[in-house]
């Protein structure tokens, strides 16, 4: 993980509290990066990304087979940094990995150790990791 990987030209919403970002990779696949808010407490934003072309439906994870993925990522760090900038009281954000089709979905997956490794480069030591089977909760440290 080299620290001049470029990220992708992102789109960003619209509307500042839309919170639905969108970028386009070099083999034409198409992200949405969503923040949804937690009806109990707006503060806290659940972030779900994941691809959007019709050929992908189920499988939003292709991507990682097209050699893409550090730019993937480094994308996805550029927006939830976007998204922090843009909105600077929340409190939490929450990431889940969910299992692929060929994983035990009891132990931790290849997305959450994916997350691990990239959480330095959104947050400093001002957040908290909390992490709990395959999700993973950052706060802001009190």
């Amino acid at each position: 993980m080299s620290g001049s990987v470029k990220e992708y030209d992102i789109i960003p919403p619209a509307i500042i509290t839309a919170g639905v970002y969108y970028f386009t990779t070099d083999s034409g696949v198409n992200y949405e990066v969503r923040f949804g808010r937690r009806q109990d407490n707006i503060l806290h934003a659940t972030i779900v990304f994941g691809v959007t072309n019709d050929e992908y439906e189920g499988e939003e994870y292709t991507v990682t087979n097209k050699g893409e993925l550090y730019r993937v990522m480094t994308t996805i760090v550029k927006v939830v940094k976007m998204f922090m900038a843009e909105h600077q009281k929340m409190v939490c954000y929450e990431f889940t990995g969910i299992a692929k089709e060929d994983e035990d979905e009891e132990k931790t997956t290849s997305r959450i150790n994916l997350y691990k490794r990239y959480l330095p480069r959104i947050f400093d030591r001002s957040w908290a990791f909390n992490f709990k089977g395959n999700t993973i909760l950052v706060t802001r440290a009190k």
